[in-house]
């Protein structure tokens, strides 16, 4: 699977600003031909009781909540616009965030357009509403309203994914799992403790580089003490053997120096030798 790489800043903040242009120019052109050809207060069933029409002008929040208070939503949308423009041009690098964002600044805009432009004044203009689905609520919006709910929506669902502003992808946690690798036979494979399981690579590969290294000493030294006991050993037994050795041939000796000399022959006392 292969892995998109971030868009660069201002590709994204391009598609922001071409998406924003687009939402604010739909929003814009649906009001006016609201304006040209409904009257307010009546109603127009466009696919039965599923999308019907009527020119409304709201001076408040959804359900025209507080009208006595337009400027401070006049505020607050300028508020989300500005910020939307901050991390237009410092965060984004994501295709689907800019396209997010862009809709709802986008959404923003259109709205905000009839706050400062619209009757009665400046920060207390009325938003020209006029789209009903009864089936869904009882609201009328505009569709400027549609690309800040639908914008706001994804904005949840891409950030319960993980999906970060700069493209990357949060990690996801997974199961710590114990290796281990050994340089001889006769190592078990077994559980790491606690501190052995969050060290880093570089320590952990040190700390085995130590140990084999540790352990080829204590071979090593093990091999030496065995092959000095063995010539130790050779060495007594050559000894005792030479000893063996040297105390029979000092018996050998000690009985031919025991042992009585033979009389010479006298020729008187040897029996006459009858001649045939």
């Amino acid at each position: 699977m292969t892995v998109r790489k971030p868009l660069a800043r201002a590709a994204a903040s391009a598609i922001i600003a071409g998406i924003a242009v687009v939402a604010l120019a739909a929003d814009q052109f649906t009001k006016h031909l609201v304006l040209q050809n409904l009257q307010e207060g009546v109603w127009v069933n466009v696919i039965g009781e599923f999308l019907r029409f009527t020119l409304t002008f709201n001076p408040g929040a959804a359900f025209s909540m507080g009208e006595g208070v337009t400027w401070i939503f006049s505020l607050a949308l300028a508020a989300v616009a500005v910020a939307i423009i901050v991390l237009m041009f410092t965060r984004v690098k994501s295709r689907l965030w800019a396209v997010v964002l862009g809709a709802l600044l986008g959404g923003v805009l259109g709205n905000l357009t009839d706050r400062l432009f619209r009757a009665p004044g400046f920060l207390v203009g009325h938003v020209v509403d006029f789209i009903n689905t009864p089936w869904m609520m009882p609201a009328i919006y505009n569709v400027a309203d549609m690309f800040i709910v639908t914008s706001m929506i994804s904005i949840a669902i891409i950030v319960l994914v993980g999906i970060r502003m700069d493209g990357t992808r949060e990690a996801k946690p997974e199961a710590t799992t114990a290796t281990a690798e050994a340089a001889g036979a006769g190592v078990v494979l077994g559980a790491i403790d606690e501190e052995d399981r969050y060290e880093s690579r570089r320590e952990r590969r040190d700390r085995l580089a130590a140990q084999s290294s540790s352990e080829g000493t204590t071979h090593s030294m093990t091999e030496n003490r065995r092959e000095e006991a063995e010539a130790d050993a050779l060495a007594e037994k050559q000894a005792a053997v030479a000893e063996e050795l040297s105390d029979a041939d000092a018996q050998d000796v000690d009985a031919a120096d025991d042992a009585p000399e033979s009389a010479p022959e006298n020729p008187d006392t040897l029996p006459a030798r009858h001649d045939a």
